[in-house]
């Protein structure tokens, strides 16, 4: 395949395979670790945003080779996207990710979206990903959207991630929440009290990188508080290694 892969390290973690539409990223998130992936500023990066060259012709014939080996089922979801949001302005008049959705569909391939993208921008699409057995999730850290403008300030807002997961919750599209990174325990837990009702799985991660950051946060008590109040919900969940091995 060329453009599906394999993710390794963390980001095996959150899915089996993934393909990235996009490259750049307008969110201009302060954790973000894209950049450095890929090694470019973080200017460059917000500024310099394009669909990648035949993406998608090089991910219909990936689909094709999935279905042929029988690999499109859910031990071989795809995650759009790792390194750049699928739903971020562009898509409003390129349209690369409803493709790409159509085109797993037509081969019966499942995907998992993950993104930061306004309401507005990602409800055209609602009904496609309830057709192709898509997941939706969004990145969730902040309950106060004061803080989220802190954190990633070009990003949809707290209100319209809401609105979207319970929309599509209520459409019968399968949710999901990634609370990574959580830089503020308290607000982490927020949003659980908040969305728990309408978000079917829940990933936790703990901020990497900002060292400054996370001495400030007992993380051991914050993986014991998210863990209970996931349970009292009865919230399927998955606590990432990083979290789990945190002192």
């Amino acid at each position: 395949m060329t453009v599906i892969y394999k993710p390794k390290g963390r980001a095996l973690e959150y899915s089996p395979l993934a393909c990235n539409l996009y490259i750049g990223c307008t969110h201009g998130c302060r954790y973000c670790y894209a950049p450095a992936c890929i090694h470019k500023s973080a200017e460059n990066w917000g500024e310099g945003v394009y669909a990648r060259d035949g993406i998608l012709e090089s991910f219909d014939k990936d689909c094709a080779y999935l279905a042929k080996h029988k690999m499109n089922d859910e031990a071989h979801r795809v995650l759009f996207c790792f390194l750049s949001d699928p739903y971020q302005p562009l898509e409003s008049s390129r349209r690369i990710t409803r493709r790409a959705l159509e085109i797993a569909k037509k081969w019966a391939v499942k995907v998992s979206v993950l993104t930061k993208g306004t309401y507005q921008r990602v409800k055209p699409d609602l009904q496609l990903m309830k057709d192709a057995d898509v997941k939706l999730g969004v990145t969730l850290s902040f309950a106060s959207d004061k803080l989220r403008k802190q954190w990633e300030p070009n990003a949809a807002s707290v209100g319209s991630r809401l609105r979207l997961l319970r929309e599509a919750h209520d459409m019968g599209i399968p949710t999901w929440v990634s609370m990574e990174p959580v830089i503020i325990p308290d607000e982490a837990l927020r949003v659980v009290e908040i969305a728990h009702e309408f978000v079917n799985y829940w990933k936790v991660g703990k901020l990497n990188h900002n060292r400054e950051v996370e001495a400030a946060v007992d993380w051991p008590k914050f993986r014991r508080d998210v863990k209970q109040l996931l349970k009292q919900y009865d919230c399927a969940y998955y606590i990432k290694e990083d979290l789990r091995n945190a002192k």
